[in-house]
């Protein structure tokens, strides 16, 4: 199966910028937005929209990185900030796909068992599988796939792609 390119680098920077705006939007009467991006892509991701968000605004934004074990989801969730740095606070939880939703959901639980003011996902590629009843608030990108294929997004260097295999 050939690769195909589903976003370019500029395509890429472009979805980042939107989903900043959006979340900055959705963010009102906030002082400080926590994006929380599931390691290795989605704190990419995260940072990425974090240099965003300090442009266009001077809300605080922390960054969090989020470690799940992919392999077994259910294994205790780390995150490199206590639990009371998130607490009453608008959450963004962020990774780079959405495939079956299993990452997310776990991810999503852990964020719940600390009352936070709002929570919000974003991820930059929606694949539209789900296993699980999650969304994405923030997609750079919906894509139909077969089952059968992936989908890999370099956001670690420039220049950045997402490609379909």
């Amino acid at each position: 199966m050939q690769e195909a390119v589903i976003l370019n680098d500029q395509q890429i920077r472009d979805k980042i910028k939107r989903m900043a705006f959006q979340i900055l939007e959705s963010c009102t009467e906030t002082e400080k937005i926590i994006l929380a991006g599931i390691a290795d892509g989605g704190y990419s991701l995260a940072k990425l929209i974090t240099v965003e968000l300090n442009q266009i605004s001077d809300i605080e934004v922390l960054l969090c990185e989020v470690l799940i074990d992919k392999k077994n989801p259910k294994t205790p969730i780390k995150t490199n900030l206590k639990p009371q740095a998130y607490e009453h606070q608008f959450v963004v939880l962020v990774d780079d796909v959405l495939n079956s939703g299993t990452t997310l959901i776990y991810g999503v639980r852990h964020f719940l068992e600390v009352e936070v003011r709002q929570f919000k996902t974003a991820v930059l590629v929606d694949r539209s599988h789900k296993k699980y009843p999650v969304k994405s608030d923030f997609k750079g990108i919906s894509l139909s796939t077969s089952i059968q294929e992936t989908v890999a997004v370099n956001l670690s260097q420039a220049p950045f792609t997402a490609l379909l295999k």
